[in-house]
């Protein structure tokens, strides 16, 4: 792991040494900048690179031309006007030049949506080791789905770009291998959901890492200033990866970002209530954009060992942040997990209740975008009444079985089984054994996959109702 960290420090040291050697000689431009992007539509667009100390650049596209000079280090930035989606037969061409005569001609550029998908495994995980993965390959030709890779690196300070990464055009070929290498799978699921009904271009860029944790993916000026989280600061490889694998991307304007992680977390629950709103605050901050949009996937439920508790206060977190933190949203997954492997094949509908909620809440189409998510409890003499927002068209049991995974305690806070029946838009929980019931757990534990639904087949969260 050391070798592989200093071989990331050298990389980034000689591409460092690249641009101040040449930037006299050309125009360059971050990779994230190049031809087959996907401009974000409707957003003010920064453009940027390095040329000449002093040197005026200027960028050109679709009617506009804006100027900009480069500093003492050579970086010029300029930001573009807002533009419309554009159709796929229809694409445009940006010149970058200077007053020198260099120039950089890009094509084949789309204007739609723009999303930055992060995380762990889960995330990383090809399309070809999805479910009916080599189907999905074969059937992934979509000229109006663009893919941006970056390359896993680590860096001690924020990177100014990664290297050996391009635009491409989403074909079976750009999704990679059919194994576990290729594509994000459920990156590629929720942007071609996403362009599907949205009918607009689409750019995905993919940047995750295996077995990683959030502190990784957050820069040590956000962790410092967390009293709870100073700790971190120190540790070897903490904000390694937002330095190489996040920092390089920003500002390039983009709709919103989606999330999936926290195995790595899996034991620091408490913790991970402050560490994910820090992160994405870390994130927004940085991009300057707004709070914008910011999905999460819940882990799945998997047997980490213990009494799985551990794991369900990573999901208490995780839902604890989506309803505190500001245009956030949370793809359920509660029937979709695997007890005995910690990636579930089924990335499809991850991806596609990502898109629900993306399609729900950024662009405001009327539909059911989450399972029942509990709302607020009663006590009725023996029995506990337990209210929930998004019952939809309302609750089910997934199997048309009795409902599973109930506990309920009295004032000593031991949890027994109880019997939990739909009653209207509520669900009643009671246990002959709690004569004066005091709070209710539902699916609190790892291997917990219980079948509360709503009738539009999403699935309750987790939760608790004692502190």
């Amino acid at each position: 792991m050391i070798c592989r960290f200093r071989l990331a420090f050298l990389a980034l040291s000689l591409a460092a040494c690249i641009w101040s050697s040449s930037a006299s000689a050309e125009i360059k431009l971050p990779a994230v900048i190049g031809s087959e992007m996907v401009l974000q539509q409707g957003a003010r667009l920064p453009i940027w690179g390095w040329a000449e100390e002093g040197e005026t650049v200027t960028v050109s596209i679709a009617g506009q031309a804006v100027s900009g000079k480069a500093g003492d280090d050579g970086r010029w930035q300029v930001t573009l006007g807002k533009l419309d989606a554009t159709p796929v037969d229809k694409p445009l061409e940006m010149t970058i030049k200077d007053s020198t005569g260099d120039s950089i001609r890009l094509k084949n550029i789309l204007v739609g949506e723009v999303w930055v998908c992060s995380g762990q495994s889960n995330m990383e995980m090809g399309v070809g080791a999805a479910k009916n993965g080599q189907a999905e390959i074969a059937a992934a030709n979509h000229p109006g789905i663009r893919l941006f890779w970056v390359p896993k690196v680590r860096a001690r300070d924020p990177a100014q770009d990664v290297a050996a990464a391009d635009w491409d055009v989403c074909s079976p070929k750009a999704l990679g291998s059919g194994g576990w290498g290729g594509f994000s799978a459920v990156s590629y699921f929720f942007g071609r959901d996403l362009h599907k009904e949205l009918k607009v271009p689409v750019g995905l860029i993919f940047s995750a890492w295996s077995g990683t944790t959030a502190e990784e993916w957050t820069s040590r000026q956000a962790l410092a200033v967390e009293p709870s989280l100073k700790s971190l600061v120190g540790q070897y490889e903490v904000s390694s990866l937002y330095n190489g694998m996040i920092a390089p991307l920003i500002p390039f304007a983009i709709r919103g970002a989606v999330w999936y992680q926290g195995e790595a977390n899996v034991g620091r629950g408490a913790q991970y209530q402050v560490l994910l709103p820090t992160m994405i605050r870390n994130w927004r901050n940085d991009w300057a954009e707004g709070d914008f949009p910011f999905g999460i996937v819940q882990i799945a439920p998997f047997f980490y060992g213990g009494d799985g508790t551990a794991e369900a206060e990573v999901w208490e977190a995780q839902l604890k942040t989506v309803q505190s933190v500001p245009n956030t949203g949370i793809a359920l997954t509660m029937d979709i997990g695997d007890l005995n492997e910690i990636h579930p094949e089924d990335k499809q509908d991850v991806g596609h209740r990502l898109a629900l909620w993306a399609l729900a809440k950024v662009h405001n189409r009327p539909i059911i975008y989450s399972g029942p998510i509990y709302k607020s409890m009663a006590i009725e003499g023996q029995k506990i009444r337990i209210a929930f927002d998004h019952v939809g068209a309302g609750l089910v049991s997934r199997d048309g079985k009795a409902l599973t995974e109930f506990m309920i305690a009295g004032a000593d806070k031991k949890f027994l089984p109880a019997t939990a029946e739909i009653d209207g838009q509520s669900v009643i929980v009671v246990s002959d054994a709690v004569t004066n019931p005091v709070a209710v757990r539902f699916a609190f534990g790892g291997t917990a996959q219980p079948n509360l639904a709503n009738k539009e087949g999403l699935p309750a969260a987790p939760f608790r109702t004692d502190p």
